[in-house]
């Protein structure tokens, strides 16, 4: 017979199990202007898991990432951002520019482009950021191409991969 002890517990189990387990995700919109030649790069990613990368990686464990001592965000995700996203145009290395950030409810989103992009067909975008710290971690990117969208989702096994657009 089962009690409704027995079944409250199984369900408060059921909860705990998955708080201990959050979902690692980050979204990024990758837009191209063909007008202005240009990449226009949104990256949506929650300030809880960015904030225990960052500890980690500048071995900062008291760190705010919302509030950094000494530097701005700005000055800790430009560099990282440049090391842990990677566009590649028809097999040319892309130079991208990062641009500042807002913070939207629990999450930053961080602006970057890529400037002078000529005509393309394929894209490769390579996302590991927050990999170092959540084995879990999915990096989605989303990329519209004249209104045409197509996605991926990036993980620690595959953190790269290519898209390819019909040229006009």
């Amino acid at each position: 017979m089962v009690t409704s002890f027995s079944i409250l517990s199984f369900v408060h189990s059921i909860v705990f199990a998955l708080m201990l387990h959050p979902l690692h995700v980050s979204v990024t919109e990758i837009e191209y202007d063909e007008k202005d030649k240009v990449l226009e790069i949104m990256m949506r990613v929650f300030i809880d898991d960015l904030e225990l990368t960052m500890r980690n990686r500048l071995n900062q464990p008291e760190l705010d990432i919302t509030e950094p001592k000494g530097v701005t965000l700005d000055q800790i995700m430009a560099p990282y951002l440049e090391e842990h996203l990677k566009i590649v145009l028809d097999k040319k290395a892309q130079k991208i520019k990062y641009l500042g950030h807002e913070k939207e409810g629990e999450a930053f989103i961080f602006f970057i482009e890529v400037s002078n992009v000529k005509k393309w067909k394929a894209i490769q975008v390579m996302n590991n950021i927050i990999m170092e710290t959540h084995e879990d971690q999915s990096n989605l990117v989303h990329v519209t191409v004249r209104g045409k969208v197509k996605s991926l989702r990036l993980t620690k096994s595959t953190p790269a991969d290519v898209l390819t657009f019909d040229a006009k």
